[in-house]
């Protein structure tokens, strides 16, 4: 035997502990290999858990600022009623309050307790959220035929104001009728002269000596008039000198009045118990000076309303 040649079993120990330290080795990589593999899974688990919690926590936030944006709504309409609601204020300042406590939880930090204390918060606030849309509804309801009975109303007034208008004015225009129709009118206008020695005379042309004429003399009638109150009537003689202006003197019964709006003179007056039975009446006039010469106009008034005129001629 060769001295240097290695004794056989020695060898094959060397080969056992190869063999050994491999199999070690292959099972340390087999357990290892496995918990990364458990440890992989739980991973997904927990990302799948948080993602679902964030899911859940932004739908809740999407849920009360829909709720938010309701009862904000709700709030408007009652404004637009003319209506406040200070419960409705209190009720989105707290959904304010639980939007700034969800949108503060982090990613995975919602748990199902609070998941759970929110949705029920969230569906009491859905219930009340319809109730108060059924109250606004009744509410518009009422204000739709309060409103409709308002103007049903407002066209029976108007319509009544402009009923009474139309009799006011049609009072006004029979009133006008009955006072046109009420006028006097003078008839049978007869103009004489009375002479300095007091002779009466007449003319058919109604012309007369201005040196002669000492006095006037006006004759007429008040025509019948069923409508004229049997009342006592003013009324005035007004002489016109031919350059128009009017005989006027205070000592001898002359003074002012109203004709058309206007200030005139008058030359005399008499107040008459009108009775409708054709009075006769007559004005006689002493100028106390000498008259002019030329066409002179004689009015006749009742109050401040024309009853009749003539003229007639001095030469």
């Amino acid at each position: 035997m060769d001295p240097n040649e290695t004794p056989e079993p020695r060898s094959n120990n060397r080969v056992l502990l190869w063999v050994a330290l491999v199999l070690v080795l292959l099972g340390i990589n087999g357990v290892l290999f496995y918990l990364n593999q458990q440890k992989g899974r739980q991973n997904e688990v927990l990302t799948t858990e948080v993602k679902a919690k964030d899911s859940k926590l932004q739908e809740q936030i999407k849920q009360y600022e829909a709720l938010k944006a309701d009862f904000e709504r709700q709030s408007q309409e009652l404004q637009a009623l003319g209506l406040s609601n200070d419960s409705l204020e209190a009720r989105i300042a707290a959904i304010n309050a639980d939007l700034l406590k969800l949108r503060s939880f982090k990613a995975g930090s919602f748990s199902i307790a609070q998941q759970n204390l929110f949705k029920q918060r969230a569906q009491n606030l859905e219930g009340q959220l319809r109730k108060k849309d059924t109250d606004i509804a009744e509410l518009k309801k009422d204000n739709e035929t309060l409103y409709t009975e308002t103007t049903t109303l407002k066209e029976k007034q108007n319509k009544l104001t402009d009923t009474i208008s139309t009799l006011a004015r049609s009072n006004q225009e029979l009133a006008e009728k009955v006072t046109v129709a009420s006028r006097l009118q003078a008839e049978n206008i007869k103009i004489a002269i009375i002479t300095s020695k007091n002779k009466e005379k007449d003319d058919d042309k109604d012309e007369f000596k201005a040196k002669k004429v000492e006095k006037v003399k006006v004759s007429f009638s008040l025509a019948r008039n069923d409508v004229s109150p049997k009342e006592t009537k003013a009324i005035y003689l007004r002489i016109l000198e031919p350059d128009g202006a009017a005989l006027y003197n205070l000592s001898t019964g002359g003074g002012t009045f109203t004709v058309d709006g206007q200030e005139a003179f008058y030359t005399q007056k008499q107040d008459v118990v009108y009775d409708n039975s054709k009075q006769q009446l007559q004005f006689t006039y002493a100028k106390g000076a000498d008259y002019k010469k030329g066409m002179h106009t004689v009015e006749l008034y009742e109050s401040g309303t024309l009853m009749g005129k003539t003229t007639f001629t001095l030469k």
